[in-house]
């Protein structure tokens, strides 16, 4: 029996080492070095070194000056990194139904005059319930709104919109799309610096 149990135990020690400490610290390693941005998380900080968000996880913006990501259906709050979830709803559940056509009476609301179909990505939450991006029709369909409540020319606006739109993944994967939170920070620092132009003339 010994000569079994004395062989088990030094196997489980050594892939114990092996497995649960020396690999871990060995990719935790090279990641920081190759990848030290997307190994803290991707996030985005301001000048005083806090944490603004991370590129990877949305946010709710519901003032109007801001880009409106994608609604999202984790829960306790919206966009909780730690409840990844859709809301598994059919599309002909009745509270899926209600829902968008809430979604969509608020986006009408928030810019009554636009008249334009509304992108089903600014009324359905995602698979994951933390998409970060819209698509380029999203964003142009809160361009006006934006510019208004921003005091600034929707050309303006649509520029940055252009200047923070994503391609396909190696140019083959995927959708056009624009990060919400890379947008509005931009569009913040475009909105001060058009005030004090203002301000200094």
């Amino acid at each position: 029996m010994s000569t079994q149990l004395k062989p088990a135990f030094l196997m489980l020690v050594i892939w114990t080492v092996l497995t649960g400490l020396l690999y871990p610290l060995a990719v935790t390693g090279l990641a920081q070095i190759l990848f030290p941005h997307q190994a803290n998380g991707s996030l985005i900080l301001e000048r005083d070194g806090k944490p603004l968000g991370s590129e990877l996880i949305g946010q709710p913006f519901g003032d109007p000056k801001y880009f409106w990501g994608r609604p999202s259906a984790t829960a306790p709050y919206p966009y909780n990194a730690g409840a990844s979830s859709g809301s598994n709803l059919g599309p002909t559940n009745p509270a899926l139904v209600e829902a968008v056509k809430a979604r969509i009476e608020a986006l009408r609301a928030a810019d009554p005059g636009n008249a334009a179909p509304v992108p089903v990505d600014l009324v359905t939450a995602s698979g994951s319930g933390l998409d970060p991006h819209i698509s380029p029709a999203a964003a142009e369909y809160q361009v006006n709104r934006v510019a208004r409540a921003r005091g600034l020319a929707p050309e303006t606006v649509r520029k940055l919109v252009a200047q923070y739109t994503e391609g396909r993944q190696w140019g083959l994967f995927g959708e056009p799309r624009v990060n919400v939170l890379l947008l509005n920070r931009a569009l913040g620092r475009t909105a001060m610096t058009t005030f004090l132009h203002r301000q200094s003339q």
